[in-house]
Order: C-alpha cells, then sequence, then structure tokens
C-alpha cells in the first residue's frame, strides 16, 4: 500500500511533461517556417503568421511615376540649357518637384554660373556668402562670384559685394552674427521671390514666354 502511494499521480506525470511538448510543437512549427521565428502580421493581404525578417514597407510604393518624369526631363534640359539648371538649383533648394537637397541645389547653381548665367553668378556669390545648411559660409569664394556678376552690371551682386569684402576683413565671429541677421529675409526670396524660366505644362517644359517647348 505503502508504494503504491509513492507512485507519481496522472496530473504530476502531466505537468512534467508538458513543458517537453510545448517545446517540441515548437520546434516543429519553427521547422516548418524554415527555422527562422515567426511574427503575426496584419496588412492589406489580412493576417498570417510570417518570417520576422517579413518587409511591410515597400519603398517604391509611393513613388510617383508622372513626377520622376518632369524632373528627369528637367535635369536633361538644364545640361543643355544653364536657365534651367538655374531652375533646378532653386527647385531643390525648396524641394519643388523634386526632392530638397542643399548638396544638389549648389551643384546646379554653380553648373549655371560656370556656363556665363549671370542670375546663378549672383545666387552661386550670395549662397557662399550665406552659407547653405551644413556649408559654412566662404567670403572669398562669395567675393569671386559676386564681382563676376557685379561687373557685367548686376546691382544685387554690386550691393553684395561690399558685404563680402567687409566679411573677409572682420573676424569670423562678427561675420556669423551678421549672416544670422540676414537669413530670414535671403530665405525668402530663395524660396518664393526668385522665379523659374521653365514651366511644366501640357506634357512638357516650357520656357516661360511659351516660344519654346522641351
Amino acid at each position: 500500500m505503502a508504494r503504491f502511494a509513492d507512485q507519481p499521480s496522472f496530473s504530476s506525470l502531466v505537468m512534467k511533461i508538458l513543458p517537453y511538448a510545448l517545446l517540441f510543437v515548437s520546434l516543429a512549427a519553427l521547422a516548418q517556417s524554415g527555422g527562422e521565428p515567426t511574427i503575426r502580421i496584419c496588412d492589406e493581404n489580412g493576417c498570417s503568421d510570417r518570417p520576422r525578417s517579413s518587409s511591410t514597407f515597400d519603398p517604391n510604393a509611393g513613388s510617383d511615376p508622372a513626377a520622376e518624369r518632369r524632373s528627369a526631363q528637367l535635369i536633361a534640359l538644364a545640361e543643355k540649357d544653364a536657365r534651367a539648371a538655374y531652375d533646378l538649383g532653386l527647385r531643390y533648394f525648396r524641394g519643388d518637384g523634386v526632392r530638397q537637397d542643399s548638396y544638389q541645389a549648389l551643384k546646379w547653381m554653380r553648373d549655371a554660373a560656370e556656363r556665363g548665367y549671370l542670375k546663378a553668378q549672383t545666387a552661386v556669390g550670395k549662397l557662399y556668402l550665406m552659407g547653405l545648411e551644413e556649408m559654412g559660409s566662404d567670403p572669398a569664394e562669395a567675393e569671386k562670384w559676386l564681382s563676376i556678376a557685379a561687373g557685367r552690371g548686376d546691382k544685387e551682386a554690386a550691393k553684395l559685394l561690399g558685404e563680402a569684402s567687409r566679411a573677409k576683413r572682420n573676424d569670423m565671429a562678427a561675420y556669423r552674427r551678421w549672416v544670422d541677421s540676414q537669413k530670414a529675409v535671403w530665405n525668402s526670396y530663395w524660396l518664393s521671390r526668385y522665379e523659374y524660366h521653365w514651366y511644366w505644362r501640357n506634357n512638357g517644359w516650357y520656357y516661360r514666354d511659351d516660344r519654346y517647348r522641351y
């Protein structure tokens, strides 16, 4: 009788075996999924168990083919026409029709300036004078471009040229304070007051006097 009492009960045997059974089921599920842990994902396709590495974001899902075609055509036009390169620089600065990118803004604006476009030469001088986001100010480079534009009769460049020359003589701390005091006004010009030369309509880029379509 004593030996019978010492025998483990059925419920105690179940409690001992249950963890191993659950482990076996988990391992079987893991093996069925290819050895990768799964997670419950619900999306437009419904809910299901999927590997944890499953991607639920398609980086191309939000792309706009029409916008990409417009920007690609403007880039092609900018490679041929300095005025379009100026426009492209402005658009990159503003994030208008393209992703905002200060590096590309300066690149295309300088490209237009190097091809002799007067407005771009003034713009590049101004960009170097005030700096652009992570790019610090460069009074010497600003003076170079503003001198070119002022020599060709640009009144804005002539006015800013004096500021660039003073900036070279002053200490940088004073110069940065002056730049900070002017940035709000300058940014308003970059963001809204400078006009484009080329506009998109009727599935093409038109020069603003409507005499030429690309």
